[in-house]
């Protein structure tokens, strides 16, 4: 797989099939300027076309994953709609929020597990991205914050629609209308958190480790595990029965369940075929 390294605000690696996209502006806390929001959905677009990719980490350098927001954006009047009409102003501001918005569903979307790795702060858009992923891991010195609040703004980018799935209705009030720091003890504690490492190195060589370990899974059954979860989280268990039965007597391989069994027995790692390749529409 072949994906261009010419990002100016994070590196992208791919090894045995495990991808690593870090941040690379610590010197700005890696926050998200107008070249993060172009190169960042491109990336992920990249990484869904894949037909060997079977997990994404996303970790940041330096001592904090990411401060939301580039104020550069907010200072690019240009970028946000304008004008006179407010209605048709109201409405391109819809859309402009949706695909913002869009950018974090991609990580949702993407047909493989996405897990973060967090060290200091993760504040605003941060926790946005990080709600998205599947699994969140962080350092002792790690704390979350939904920042939005304290600049006048309702949090718009997926953290208020995605948290009150993974913690309790009060805690995420609480934070939403506070906007205060969510420190890694309380993340662990009430399940934002999977494990909480007490350095970034250690965290950064479980976190690789974790990823090693669902890659060396059939991709088929691991696709399909984060298509059932996230359906699931959004509808009913009746429901969601049934979508699995549809799934499983299309999608069940058992040729590759019978060479799993057989080099289990032979005490070897199984060799599996990759998921396939996505192109474009009538792509040659």
């Amino acid at each position: 797989m072949d994906i261009a390294s010419s990002y100016n605000t994070f590196t992208l690696t791919v090894e045995n099939s495990v991808a690593h996209l870090q941040f690379s502006r610590p010197e700005k806390l890696n926050s998200m300027n107008l070249d993060f929001w172009r190169e960042f959905p491109a990336a992920i677009a990249a990484l869904s076309m894949s037909d060997d990719l079977r997990v994404l980490v996303i970790s940041a350098q330096g001592p904090h994953f990411c401060a939301g927001m580039d104020l550069e954006v907010f200072q690019s009047p240009d970028k946000f709609p304008m004008g006179k009409d407010k209605a048709r102003v109201s409405e391109a501001m819809r859309r402009f929020v949706m695909q913002l918005q869009q950018v974090f569903t991609d990580i949702e979307q993407l047909r493989v597990p996405v897990l973060t790795a967090i060290q200091g702060g993760c504040i605003g858009g941060a926790l946005d991205l990080v709600a998205a992923s599947d699994m969140r891991y962080c350092t002792k010195d790690a704390f979350f914050t939904i920042k939005e609040v304290a600049l006048g703004i309702t949090a718009d980018l997926g953290t208020l629609q995605r948290l009150p799935s993974i913690l309790p209705q009060g805690i995420v009030r609480e934070l939403a209308y506070t906007g205060r720091n969510f420190s890694a003890a309380e993340a662990d504690k009430f399940g934002l958190v999977n494990q909480v490492f007490a350095t970034q190195e250690a965290m950064l060589d479980g976190v690789l480790q974790i990823a090693s370990q669902i890659a060396a899974h059939s991709p088929l059954a691991v696709t399909g595990s984060k298509e059932m979860l996230n359906y699931s989280r959004d509808h009913g268990v009746d429901d969601s029965l049934k979508y699995m039965a549809t799934w499983q007597s299309g999608m069940l391989c058992l040729e590759e369940t019978m060479k799993i069994m057989q080099a289990q027995r032979q005490r070897k790692a199984p060799v599996l075929d990759p998921l396939r390749k996505v192109t474009g529409l009538f792509a040659e």
